[in-house]
C-alpha cells in the first residue's frame, strides 16, 4: 500500500494526472464543437481520409498500416487526430535532423578494413554478403583481431562484469534500458563511485521510460554528485506524442576501449534471479575483447554526444590506445546498431538474411514472438525446405497481453513445420539466433514491432567463432527444460480465446 501511495503521490502520479488532463481537454474541446457538429464531423471525416491515404502511401510495415487504418475508419472523429499525435512522422524527421551530424560522425569513424572483408569473402561469400549489408546500412564494419565469450545466464554476466569493472583504469561507459536499485545495481554503483574518485571517466546513459518506475527523477543529479556523468535518453514527459515510442533499448558496457558487453541483461535484480518476478529468469550476454569493441564505443559516444550536446574527439577512445599489443583473432565479429529513424529495418533484415540462408537449422530464443507477414513467411519457408526451425519463448509471460500475442502466432508457424517450445522454469528474455553451427546473433533485438521498428537496438553478429558453438550448446540445454507446443493443444483452445488472439494480432504493432 505504501508503494502504491508513493507512486500516486510522486512524479509518476503527477505525470499520469497531466496526461489525463490533456485527454480531458481534448474531450471538452470536441464536446464544445458539437454545436457545429455537421461541420466538425465533415472536417474529421476529411482528416481521416487524408490520414488513411498518407498511411497507405508511406513506407510503413503493412501490418502497422492495418493496425492504424482500422481504428481511424472505425472512429473517424478521434482516429485521424490520434494518428497525428502518435503516428505522424513530423517528429521523426525533426529527431533525425538533430541526429544527422552525429550519424555522419559515426560513419566517419567506423570504416571497414578492406583486408578483413576480403578475407571474409574468400572464406564464405554468403557470409560476406550478410556482413556487407550491416556495413552499408548500419555503418558498422566486420572485424577480426577480436575474441568473444558467451555468458549463459545473468548471474554469470554479473560476476564477469564486476571483475572487468574493477580492472578499469581509464573509462567506463554504461548504456542500459533499465537500471533499478538493488543487489545488482548497488554493487556496480559502489565500484563506479570508487573508480570515479580515482579519476576514471565514468558515464551512464539510461532510458527515460525504461527507468520511469525504477529510479527517482533526480537520479542524474545524484550520480553527478558522486563524480559519475549521467544522461537520460528521451526523458518521459506528460505529452501525447509519438516521440515517446522511440526508446533506447540497447545494453552496452565499454571498458577502456578493449572490452565490451552486450545482450539482453539490464541492470536489475530479476536479471540475476536475486528476486523472483516470473519464475526463473533466463537471459544471456556476450563479452568481446579486441578491435570490434570500437563499434560499441562509437555507438555510446554518438548517443552521448546527441544527449549531452558535446563534440568530442573519438580518437581518444580507440581500442589500442590502452592496449598496444595486437588482439587475438577468433572468427569474425560484427557489432551493429539499429535506429528507428533511417527507414532501414536493420534488425529485421539481419534476422531475415540468416533465416533465408540457413542450410541445416535455425535456433531462436525470444521473449516475444510478434511477427509480421514477412518474418512469418521466412520462418515457414525455411521449415518447408527441411531446415530445422526451433523457437523458444517464455512459459510465464511478463505482460499478459504481449504473451497472448506471442501465443497467437504459434498456430500458423506450427502448421508450416516450425517447432515451438516454451521455457517451463519461467521467463526467457534472451534474444538469440544460431544458424548451422556457423552464425549467431546475440543482442537486444526482440522479435516484436517495437524492437524491429521503433527502438534503438544493438547486437553482435558472429561467424565461425568458438562462442557460436557455446551459444548452440546452451540453447540445446535450454530446449531440454522447455515444453513443446503442439498443434493439437492449440486446436483445443476455447473459441473465445481464439477470438481474443485474433484481435490482439491485428493491433500487435501498436502495443
Amino acid at each position: 500500500m505504501k508503494k502504491v501511495l508513493r507512486i500516486l503521490l510522486g512524479p509518476i502520479g503527477f505525470t499520469g494526472l497531466l496526461i489525463a488532463l490533456q485527454a480531458l481537454t481534448l474531450i471538452v474541446v470536441i464536446a464544445w464543437f458539437q454545436q457545429y457538429f455537421v461541420y466538425f464531423y465533415a472536417f474529421c471525416i476529411i482528416l481521416s481520409i487524408i490520414v488513411v491515404m498518407t498511411i497507405v502511401n508511406n513506407r510503413l510495415n503493412p501490418a502497422y498500416k492495418i493496425a492504424w487504418i482500422i481504428p481511424i475508419m472505425a472512429l473517424p472523429i478521434f482516429g485521424g487526430l490520434f494518428y497525428l499525435l502518435f503516428g505522424s512522422e513530423h517528429l521523426r524527421k525533426q529527431f533525425l535532423s538533430e541526429m544527422q551530424p552525429i550519424l555522419k560522425k559515426m560513419n566517419w569513424h567506423l570504416q571497414q578494413d578492406e583486408q578483413v572483408f576480403k578475407t571474409l569473402e574468400q572464406t564464405d561469400l554468403r557470409a560476406a554478403n550478410q556482413s556487407a549489408y550491416m556495413s552499408n546500412y548500419a555503418m558498422c564494419p566486420v572485424y577480426q583481431q577480436t575474441t568473444s565469450e558467451y555468458l549463459s545466464i545473468g548471474e554469470e554476466k554479473f560476476e564477469r562484469l564486476i571483475k572487468e569493472l574493477k580492472e578499469a583504469k581509464h573509462y567506463i561507459f554504461l548504456e542500459y534500458f533499465i537500471i533499478e536499485e538493488g543487489v545488482m545495481w548497488n554493487t556496480i554503483l559502489d565500484i563506479l563511485k570508487e573508480k570515479a574518485a580515482a579519476g576514471v571517466d565514468v558515464r551512464v546513459i539510461y532510458d527515460g521510460f525504461g527507468c520511469l518506475f525504477t529510479l527517482p527523477t533526480d537520479y542524474p543529479q545524484q550520480l553527478e554528485k558522486m563524480g559519475i556523468k549521467c544522461c537520460i535518453f528521451n526523458p518521459f514527459v506528460p505529452l501525447l506524442t509519438i516521440r515517446m515510442n522511440n526508446r533506447d533499448h540497447r545494453k552496452i558496457c565499454v571498458i577502456d576501449g578493449h572490452t565490451a558487453f552486450t545482450g539482453g541483461i539490464n541492470l536489475a535484480d530479476e536479471y540475476i534471479n536475486a528476486i523472483d518476478k516470473h519464475g526463473h529468469w533466463k537471459d544471456n550476454a556476450i563479452v568481446i575483447k579486441g578491435d570490434a569493441v570500437w563499434s560499441f564505443t562509437i555507438m555510446f559516444l554518438t548517443m552521448w554526444g546527441y544527449i549531452r550536446k558535446v563534440n568530442e574527439d573519438f580518437e581518444n577512445f580507440k581500442p589500442h590506445l590502452y592496449h598496444p599489443a595486437p588482439f587475438q583473432t577468433d572468427g569474425f565479429v560484427q557489432p551493429y546498431t539499429d535506429s528507428p529513424l533511417d527507414r532501414e529495418t536493420v534488425g529485421a533484415n539481419v534476422y531475415l538474411n540468416l533465416i533465408n540462408n540457413a542450410k541445416s537449422y535455425v535456433y531462436i530464443a525470444t521473449p516475444y514472438l510478434i511477427l509480421d507477414h514477412e518474418m512469418t513467411m521466412a520462418l515457414s519457408q525455411a521449415a518447408k525446405r527441411n531446415v530445422d526451425v526451433k523457437i523458444i519463448t517464455p512459459h510465464h509471460g511478463d505482460k499478459w497481453y504481449v504473451h497472448s500475442v506471442t501465443r497467437a502466432n504459434y498456430s500458423e508457424l506450427i502448421d508450416n513445420g516450425v517447432k515451438i517450445y516454451e521455457y517451463e522454469p519461467g521467463f526467457i528474455h534472451a534474444k538469440n539466433f544460431i544458424v548451422d553451427d556457423e552464425y549467431a546473433v546475440i543482442g537486444t533485438i526482440n522479435l516484436d514491432y517495437r524492437s524491429l521498428y521503433l527502438h534503438y537496438e544493438c547486437a553482435t553478429w558472429l561467424y565461425k567463432t568458438t562462442s557460436v558453438l557455446d551459444i548452440r550448446d546452451d540453447y540445446l540445454k535450454t530446449l531440454a527444460v522447455s515444453i513443446p507446443v503442439s498443434a493439437r493443444g492449440l486446436e483445443k483452445m476455447p473459441w473465445y480465446i481464439k477470438i481474443i488472439y485474433a484481435f490482439l494480432r491485428i493491433f500487435a504493432p501498436l502495443m
